[in-house]
């Protein structure tokens, strides 16, 4: 599954994944972000995950674009056994999409045109 983040130029954006447990048991997760631009993405959370039985429970994924191009990496949270009992690996597309920009701030100066 693919997660966009979209928004402004040097804009911070957040995404939430949610994650749910059909099991009786508890399940962890450890959470990594992987890929060249790995560190554009944040999980401002930490990045252990516990999911109580029957429950559910979400990551924030946190993106803050520095560059116009789109940004690409992946988010994979692998299981940590808890009393002998694993989930299954998954993985998150992430990518960024650059909508506008938005001036930082304008800068009025006078000058003439031309001096002799």
């Amino acid at each position: 599954k693919t997660i966009e983040f979209t928004g402004a130029f040097h804009a911070t954006m957040v995404k939430k994944v949610h994650l749910k447990n059909p099991s009786i048991k508890t399940l962890m997760y450890n959470a990594t972000l992987v890929g060249r631009e790995a560190d554009d993405f944040s999980l401002p959370d930490g990045n252990t995950v516990i999911i109580p039985p029957k429950g559910q429970a979400s990551v924030n994924v946190e993106f803050t674009s520095r560059f116009l191009h789109p940004a690409e990496a992946m988010l994979l949270l692998m299981s940590k056994t808890v009393g002998g009992i694993g989930g299954a690996t998954v993985t998150f597309s992430l990518k960024s999409k650059i909508t506008h920009i938005e001036p930082a701030g304008i800068l009025k100066c006078k000058s003439p045109c031309y001096e002799l």
